[in-house]
């Protein structure tokens, strides 16, 4: 007997914010797939990472869980998945075949976290003395050890074009494999495809042809609020962010973006190739699409790049919902400005396909009547630490270090140009998210309480310090290096107190 249950196509790429879609305003970047996607059915404009950075939202994203639940708000890449029912096993569970393409990032590389199969791109992690299937493709090819032959890092923003052929980068590699896996489908039963992109995240290497896209396209230039132009009034963790955007000057800035979107103008592509292919395969009219991402990046605006900040640009993700034709759950052309979360991507598709989500998902399905009163956010356990507070009209971003507190009005001031924290009539409103976010606090963040009010730590001055390993600088991958011990990133290096600089 034919199932004739919804196919689930979700598509999640890698430091994509919000604001870098065409039909979001942005006129400089090109995404002609996504804007029809989205045209078909529902955009949530107030979708938010729960916690910014790459492996703790991916977490929550297979799990349905808070950072605070699956365990790690930092970026502990030697955790394994909790013992949970992951989204990958609750579509099994149900009957559903479930594949992946991509990126995962979990530990060990190979887990499959409840996919029937799994063909990795985990951005070349020899470290963990593994090779990934596009490490084996590019040895297949004649290319065995060659994927980071450009010399860029995979967390600074100096750029260059991809140095292979095209079919050799990673987005056409992914998107590739993820049309041959829909072909390869077990007739009989309906499919959960998971596909990861791991770009626009660094390196900045688009293939030629995206660039010359972007020749003639003139960028729009980075927003920088009132409180961001005064460095001595900044707080400590925001200190230690600019220390690494301080490296490029404006210029070079405005290049890697240019570059930044080359690669997601290159997702976009093969996102209409995805497409394409489920119409040719006549599965297009029954299968659920939906685009996200694990965070953004602030590509300058307020002078930083990168994430791990609760800014706008790093912490507001894209979240486009296309049901399957007919599904009365979610609309056609709908802009929902409810707020949502990447812990909401599992519940949601599941209720879309009438799946009970298990006991473990604290997210809420986003077609439901259920709407949240406030976003939680936490990010880091040590003195670069911060927290948010989102309402429906309002944030709050906490920094322990000098107990400093940020607050926007997020209707009026939709970029974030004016902190409002010390203006006295916002003060109730300040101290109300302050009292929300006193009651989400756990941990070691009860420290940063005193009677009932945030006290946080004593403010200090950030001292930069070089990278030795260059923002996790890869190299040679032929022959394969052997498993060793060294940190997957550091984020930020602090020159010691009393330390000469030149010493």
């Amino acid at each position: 007997m034919e199932d004739n249950r919804p196919n689930v196509l979700l598509i999640v790429a890698d430091h994509w914010a919000a604001e870098h879609l065409g039909f979001a305003g942005n006129s400089s970047i090109l995404t002609p797939g996504l804007n029809e996607l989205s045209a078909c059915g529902t955009r949530y404009t107030n979708a938010y990472s729960e916690c910014p950075v790459c492996i703790p939202a991916r977490r929550t994203l297979m799990t349905g869980m808070s950072p605070k639940s699956h365990g790690d708000r930092v970026f502990r890449d030697d955790l394994r998945m909790p013992d949970v029912t992951t989204m990958a096993q609750a579509f099994r569970d149900a009957g559903y075949q479930a594949d992946a393409v991509g990126k995962l990032h979990v530990h060990p590389q190979r887990d499959r976290i409840g996919f029937d199969s799994v063909l990795l791109d985990d951005e070349g992690r020899p470290q963990w003395g593994t090779l990934d299937d596009y490490d084996i493709y590019l040895g297949d090819q004649g290319l065995a050890g060659r994927q980071f032959d450009h010399g860029m890092s995979n967390n600074q923003y100096n750029w260059r074009p991809w140095h292979l052929a095209e079919e050799h980068h990673a987005t056409a590699w992914a998107g590739r494999n993820m049309a041959r896996t829909i072909k390869r489908r077990d007739p009989g039963k309906p499919s959960f495809w998971y596909l990861g992109f791991r770009h626009p995240h660094p390196p900045l290497v688009p293939p030629q042809a995206f660039l010359e896209l972007y020749r003639d396209v003139e960028l729009e230039q980075p927003y920088i609020g009132d409180w961001a132009r005064n460095p001595d009034d900044l707080p400590f963790a925001i200190s230690a962010l600019l220390s690494r955007t301080n490296l490029y000057t404006h210029d070079q800035l405005m290049a890697a973006k240019k570059a930044f979107y080359a690669l997601c103008t290159q997702i976009d592509y093969q996102i209409r190739y995805l497409i394409g292919t489920l119409r040719l395969e006549g599965l297009l009219d029954n299968t659920i699409v939906m685009f996200t991402s694990d965070h953004g990046d602030m590509l300058g605006n307020h002078d930083m790049a990168a994430k791990r900040v609760f800014y706008e640009s790093s912490a507001n993700i894209p979240m486009i919902l296309s049901p399957n034709k007919g599904n009365q759950k979610a609309g056609e052309g709908v802009i929902d400005e409810r707020l949502v979360t990447f812990a909401d991507v599992m519940p949601t598709l599941l209720d879309l396909c009438d799946i009970d989500a298990p006991d473990t998902v604290d997210g809420v399905s986003m077609v439901g009547t259920a709407q949240r009163g406030h976003i939680y956010g936490e990010c880091g356990e040590d003195d670069h630490s911060s927290r948010m507070i989102r309402d429906g009209h309002h944030k709050l971003i906490y920094y322990p270090v000098g107990d400093h507190c940020q607050l926007f009005d997020m209707i009026d001031d939709p970029h974030e140009m004016s902190d409002v924290a010390r203006q006295p009539e916002h003060a109730d409103t300040l101290q109300r998210l302050q009292q929300i976010l006193i009651s989400e606090m756990y941990g070691v963040d009860l420290d940063w309480i005193e009677d009932g009010a945030l006290v946080g730590k004593p403010d200090r001055d950030y001292s930069w310090a070089p990278h030795r390993s260059l923002n996790s600088q890869r190299g040679d991958g032929w022959p394969p290096s052997p498993k060793v011990e060294i940190p997957q990133i550091e984020w930020t290096r602090e020159r010691p107190s009393g330390t000469a600089k030149n010493g």
